[in-house]
């Protein structure tokens, strides 16, 4: 099985299904099932502000922004279906609050709209320009699996 590396608390946000779309600097022509791997490094939240974490935590069920160290490291923590990879086509401030209003689209200019009521917009990189793969049928596992994690899609052995 095709596995990505994604470091927490993001990996974990897809574990929970909170985030369906991993944004990425590469798209991906793969479609399938993939493994969530939660990478090694652990989550520095001295280059977040409270109130940017507080949706991370809030999304983790966590008790506080200060338990992000009990997250998983270095195992596959859940599986998804791939099924798309979407290019970010714009970003703007639009009528929703404060929040972000994000445009993204296929090569043939399909588009798809998040808005910031869908929380997904705190949980990725919505530069214009860059991927959106989307997951679904997101599984989280009952245990977390230790494994050696890789850059790029690798094979997971399950």
């Amino acid at each position: 099985m095709k596995a990505i590396t994604v470091y927490q608390p993001w990996a974990s946000l897809i574990a929970v299904g909170a985030k369906k779309y991993e944004t990425r600097s590469w798209a991906t022509n793969y479609r399938g099932q993939i493994a969530i791997h939660a990478g090694k490094k652990p989550f520095t939240t001295n280059e977040y502000t409270d109130g940017e974490l507080y949706p991370f935590a809030y999304a983790l069920n966590l008790p506080d922004i200060y338990s992000f160290d009990t997250l998983p490291l270095g195992a596959v923590i859940a599986t998804a279906d791939l099924v798309e990879c979407w290019t970010v086509e714009r970003t703007w401030r639009g009528s929703l609050g404060e929040g972000q209003i994000l445009e993204i689209g296929t090569k043939e200019q399909q588009g798809l709209r998040i808005y910031h009521a869908d929380r997904e917009v705190y949980f990725g990189d919505w530069t214009p320009g860059r991927f959106a793969w989307e997951l679904v049928n997101i599984k989280m596992l009952p245990e977390p699996i230790p494994v050696r994690g890789q850059q790029g899609l690798w094979e997971w052995k399950e």
